[in-house]
């Protein structure tokens, strides 16, 4: 039997019986594959790739056609992961693209291609982007075209350049009020899902009700954003310890940057000895070749 899909509809359902769902940046086939044995429910390609793939300094660096072709790797490692050895209970996590800075901001009918694309260049499942109610007919205009919409709001990370930097949101009455505006608009535009990032606990709360009002279910995932949201998400490099200084509400649970340092020390040393090993090949018999 072909192993499940998680889909939208699994995470509504999901969300409905109150059991927590989760999610983690991923950028390639290999930790695709390892992240779906783990379980993981959502694999998010993120417009972090701009920092922990082609290290720029911001995520509104993310270029867009590198990013579909990250989105539809990580997309062929989770359909790999059980390839050979299927699992009891097994499922393909959804797989969510990350619409860059500048993919949909300029123009409509160019938003909703590039919306498209992740669909059927990086072979997503879903695609996020950071929003406020004023692309709300521009987000509606997606959903209509058949592209399930994740929409961040709070925190949003593309207008560092704005803010001076990546800071907290919601934490003066009127930033409140406008995150929960924006959660409205982008839940009447027909977003299947939210994200939201880095606001006080209050907002969160606030925001749940929002999406469970009129007998609907939006699910909502948080970061930094409280326990209490129906998803959670992490930049995965924060997680495992590949993060220099990660976000203060990061617990990482693994330290995979000085195991990888330390690996990368012993290599040098082993090869400044010499002592890499000998090759396992062995010379060919030549062909025996038979006389006229």
């Amino acid at each position: 039997m072909p192993t499940a899909r998680i889909t939208i509809a699994t995470i509504r359902k999901m969300a409905q019986a109150g059991e927590p769902f989760a999610s983690l940046t991923c950028y390639d086939a290999t930790t695709a594959r390892w992240l779906t044995r783990a379980g993981v429910h959502v694999l998010l390609v993120g417009d972090t790739a701009a920092e922990t793939v082609f290290g720029f300094a911001r995520t509104l660096d993310c270029p867009l056609e590198p990013l579909l072709a990250l989105t539809a790797g990580v997309r062929r490692g989770a359909e790999s992961a059980f390839e050979g050895a299927p699992a009891p209970e097994a499922r393909v996590p959804l797989v969510m693209g990350d619409m860059p800075f500048m993919s949909y901001q300029a123009r409509a009918d160019d938003a909703v291609r590039n919306a498209g694309r992740f669909l059927t260049e990086g072979l997503a499942d879903a695609v996020k982007l950071e929003v406020d109610e004023s692309l709300a007919p521009v987000v509606e205009r997606m959903v209509r075209a058949g592209v399930p919409i994740c929409a961040h709001v709070g925190s949003r990370p593309q207008r560092s350049a704005v803010t001076g930097g990546y800071a907290s949101a919601g934490r003066t009455d009127a930033e409140a009020r406008q995150i929960i505006a924006d959660a409205r608009a982008m839940i009447d535009a027909g977003c299947p899902m939210l994200l939201v990032e880095a606001v006080p606990q209050s907002v969160t709360a606030e925001l749940m009700t929002l999406a469970r009002a009129g007998g609907r279910t939006v699910p909502v995932i948080g970061i930094g954003a409280g326990p209490r949201t129906d998803g959670q998400v992490l930049v995965l490099n924060d997680l495992v310890g590949l993060t220099d200084k990660p976000p203060p509400f990061v617990r990482p649970l693994a330290s995979l940057g000085p195991a990888i340092e330390d690996a990368g020390r012993q290599w040098v040393r082993i090869v400044a000895q010499r002592a890499a090993g000998d090759s396992p090949y062995q010379p060919r018999p030549a062909a025996a070749h038979s006389k006229p």
